[in-house]
């Protein structure tokens, strides 16, 4: 798959305890971005952070959190990105999405042997 030299990063900042269906936020995102045919999707679990209610998560022995903070970031042509965009509305109900332009340098998987 080629990306172009110009992108967009999708960062999709939810909880780690947020469901879309029964499931995993953060795994519906991925799935529905893998069904689209993006070009890839990275899931990346915060140690801390807080949100809009400025309450505090974190994985802090004395403080466990069930519902620590969860980025999904997805960089794909901005065409790509504008198909996903309407399921992440509907599937984040809480959370925040950011949109920036982005220079892939490099994108390149192994060739299958």
């Amino acid at each position: 798959m080629k990306i172009p030299q110009d992108g967009c990063l999708l960062r999709v900042f939810i909880g780690e305890s947020d469901r879309w269906h029964s499931r995993p936020l953060y795994e519906a995102i991925v799935m529905k971005a893998r069904e689209l045919h993006l070009a890839g999707a990275t899931v990346l679990r915060g140690p801390m952070g807080f949100g809009a209610h400025s309450r505090l998560h974190t994985a802090k022995i004395l403080r466990l959190s069930e519902d620590l903070p969860m980025v999904i970031e997805i960089v794909d042509a901005k065409e790509k990105i504008d198909e996903l965009l309407p399921h992440i509305d509907e599937m984040v109900t809480e959370g925040l999405v950011t949109l920036e332009r982005v220079q892939v340098v490099k994108y390149r998987a192994n060739e299958p042997q």
